[in-house]
């Protein structure tokens, strides 16, 4: 129940069917009837029981009257009230006290249940005894893209010698198609992007037809 990615002959990616993906029951899973001990230390830091807060901690305001302040010259206490400075941050003000926090000795690490045999799990999720097709599921970005030389087999070695009977012959030549294509298209683009005004209706851009790429293949050795 294992999988490997190869991408052009190099390995990419491996794993396990059952761990990559949710869909595939794992080979085990939690025993629902493990649980918790109630005293199972899973905090790895705790407050130090020897810490003490400082006497006048909290007596102390997180804001105080603004000492460089002063009362304005046309203050008048009867029609703007009682003048009293501004509040400033209180540079004394150390905020909410917290105890200092020390090791646990108890500490357990984070509790896991018990794993048990999955009854859901198929050993043999990986195997196929029919194969009715072949599907591509693609983001298509860029036009140009070729799919051939399509093997379904279970014999690795057999795959790798495949390719480099198809793909390691062609992948050379199918560049330079790809790259005359390319080309080809920059030196029919414009010097500058046309304004709305210079675009008629109907305007495309010219791509090059599938005859044209064939032309160019077999000029370039490829064709079958």
């Amino acid at each position: 129940n294992t999988y490997t990615v190869y991408l052009d002959l190099e390995e990419k990616s491996s794993g396990s069917l059952p761990e990559g993906w949710a869909k595939f029951p794992s080979k085990e899973i939690d025993d629902p009837n493990d649980k918790k001990p109630d005293d199972w230390a899973d905090e790895e830091f705790i407050a130090d029981p020897e810490d003490k807060k400082p006497d006048g901690w909290d007596d102390i305001p997180a804001e105080t009257p603004d000492p460089d302040a002063t009362r304005p010259d046309d203050w008048d206490d009867e029609d703007d009230g009682e003048w009293a400075p501004p509040m400033i941050p209180n540079p004394e003000y150390k905020g909410e006290w917290k105890p200092k926090m020390i090791k646990n000795e108890k500490y357990q690490g984070p509790w896991k249940p018990k794993q048990i045999p999955n009854p859901d799990y198929d050993p043999e999720i990986y195997a196929y005894s029919d194969i009715g097709a072949v599907g591509f599921e693609l983001w298509i970005v860029d036009n140009g893209s070729i799919f051939d030389n399509i093997f379904v087999g279970d014999d690795i070695e057999e795959a790798k010698a495949f390719a480099k009977e198809t793909f390691e012959i062609t992948k050379v030549e199918e560049k330079k198609v790809k790259d005359a294509i390319e080309e080809a298209k920059k030196a029919e683009e414009p010097d500058h992007e046309p304004e709305d005004d210079e675009m008629e209706d109907g305007d495309d851009i010219d791509m090059p037809s599938m005859e044209e790429i064939e032309e160019m293949m077999a000029a370039e050795g490829m064709e079958d």
